[in-house]
């Protein structure tokens, strides 16, 4: 790619390692000349400073967010993208979706203590949009665990492999979690005038085990704007998967646009870096010069 995007990008302001002036001087470094930051539940990476940090190095900022729904089966990422940050109903949806993460952080904490595992509470109860990777981080990074974390994985387990074998549905630590449907996060990103995109639905098939006619239910029932097809997925072993000519040809028959996301979180070495530049995807100025104007059409018509 000469032209370079990224429309999915983590801070620390939820689960992300770096600041939000840090990823734009990250993105400044490789190139990366549009970005988009999709915190999950929360705005609060968009300042006036971030804003004029920004335009001092000729990023362009695209506003978003990524909102954590459920359905009857599965958690769903709802992203939306050009919204009004200071509407008021998003704001305060959003603000509770964070408590109710902080409770969760109680409830959950409470079975990981029961099964062994030692969990730093008071520090992570410091982080305004706590999510589950914060917790199996502080979880995995404690020393104390390491004996248990061995005896039950033979190894010390990466975040997500923990995620999906202690915490999520159906495993010894879940805990249902306050949260909205995908329907009703659509609605909140409609009402802020923003573009509604499915994340990564290639995530669904390999973590939820939905099929395509599922994740197409998911997309109907949202009434979806687009899907984030130009999206590499990494699994809980670490294997890269791109399935990005898949969700392109599905995009284009359902007539969905398509956005471009690194679900960048931190530098590990495995998974995508900020603009996807450690991948071989080759998309053409053009072709992102289209995601783009799709993606700031007029969100009322």
């Amino acid at each position: 790619m000469s032209k370079k995007i990224d429309l999915h990008i983590h801070t620390n302001k939820s689960d992300g390692d770096f600041s939000p002036k840090e990823i734009i001087n990250q993105a400044e470094e490789r190139g990366v000349m549009t970005i988009a930051i999709a915190d999950h539940d929360t705005v609060e990476a968009y300042t006036q400073d971030l804003f004029n940090y920004a335009k001092s190095k000729n990023i362009n900022i695209i506003k978003a967010v990524e909102i954590s729904a459920k359905n009857n089966k599965v958690g769903v990422h709802v992203l939306g993208y050009n919204i009004d940050i200071n509407n008021r109903e998003l704001k305060n949806k959003l603000y509770s979706l964070r408590n109710a993460r902080h409770k969760y952080l109680y409830d959950v904490s409470t079975k990981l203590n029961e099964l062994g595992y030692e969990v730093n509470v008071e520090e992570l109860d410091k982080i305004e949009a706590v999510t589950k990777a914060h917790i199996s981080r502080n979880i995995i990074e404690n020393k104390n665990n390491k004996e248990l974390l061995i005896k039950n994985f033979n190894h010390i387990p990466k975040m997500g492999e923990f995620i999906e074998s202690i915490m999520n549905e159906g495993c010894p630590a879940y805990v249902k979690k306050e949260t909205i449907t995908p329907k009703e996060a659509a609605k909140l990103i409609r009402k802020a005038g923003g573009k509604v995109i499915l994340a990564h639905p290639v995530a669904y098939q390999y973590e939820d085990g939905l099929s395509d006619v599922e994740v197409m239910k998911i997309i109907e029932e949202i009434e979806a704007d687009g899907i984030e097809a130009n999206y590499i997925y990494i699994d809980r072993n670490n294997n890269k998967i791109n399935e990005i000519e898949k969700w392109r040809r599905i995009a284009k028959d359902n007539k969905l646009i398509v956005t471009l996301g690194s679900d960048f979180h931190n530098r590990d070495g495995i998974r995508p870096d900020i603009g996807l530049i450690n991948e071989q995807i080759e998309l053409s100025d053009q072709y992102i010069e289209n995601v783009l104007d799709n993606l700031l059409k007029d969100c009322s018509k």
